[in-house]
């Protein structure tokens, strides 16, 4: 028998035969990340994780252990199974069109335009 002492772990007695064993609520933990911001109106960065039974005691557990350390002003609490991420096989859905002359104002010709402007301006501005 392998019976733990931290009181949050509840290990799951398998039965010796093939039966199917039945996992009672609160006794397979999650994990959630936690996210932490240090002031208002900074962005949140993840300080680690937490293993709790639902998003609200994760969320206590998360103030206990990442809360008193550093100034904090705000936690977020994520299950960690609830996060997606890319294959890294998809990662050329990311790739970028290097070429970006549509960011470039060289196809609108405004400079004659200003110059223009300023020839006019420049004599309503030497009486």
């Amino acid at each position: 028998m392998n019976d733990s002492l931290d009181p949050r772990i509840n290990r799951l007695k398998l039965n010796k035969t093939d039966d199917p064993c039945k996992v009672e609520e609160g006794e397979n933990w999650n994990v959630f990340e936690v996210f932490h911001q240090e002031k208002r109106g900074a962005h949140h960065e993840h300080v680690g994780c937490v293993h709790a039974p639902d998003a609200g005691l994760a969320l206590v557990f998360a103030k206990e252990q990442f809360g008193r350390r550093k100034k904090c002003v705000n936690l977020w609490v994520v299950r960690s199974a609830d996060i997606l991420a890319f294959d890294v096989e998809d990662e050329d859905m990311f790739a970028n069109n290097l070429e970006k002359t549509y960011r470039d104002a060289s196809g609108f010709k405004v400079m004659e335009k200003i110059n223009k402007f300023k020839a006019q301006a420049k004599p309503a501005n030497d009486k």
